[in-house]
């Protein structure tokens, strides 16, 4: 999204569709620890390479249980993904890391 959002003519910012994205979806959902990059804070983040990100064809994956199905598509031009400080992802290929946990509404 991030490749192609605001759209072209847009009167919106970048940084106005980045805080959409973060700050203002956490406060939202009253994550009040997260949502921007201060002192204290979460320190959950992507780290993106805008001219390299390229949206892939979707594809068919059969990797839930009992050979459950998914359709996912990938996407290319993230370089890192942090989560509590801690880098999960890197290159589009898992660390081993796992510092998240599940939130439940």
């Amino acid at each position: 999204m991030a490749s192609w959002w605001p759209p072209v003519g847009s009167t919106s910012t970048r940084e106005h569709a980045i805080s959409l994205q973060t700050s203002r979806t956490a406060a939202a959902y009253g994550f009040t620890d997260r949502g921007v990059l201060a002192a204290g804070m979460r320190a959950d983040l992507n780290l993106i390479d805008l001219e390299g990100m390229h949206l892939r064809a979707p594809e068919m994956v059969f990797d839930l249980p009992a050979g459950g199905r998914r359709l996912v598509q990938r996407v290319d031009g993230y370089v890192a993904t942090l989560v509590a400080g801690r880098v999960t992802m890197e290159h589009g290929e898992p660390t081993g890391e796992r510092p998240g946990r599940l939130v439940r509404f």
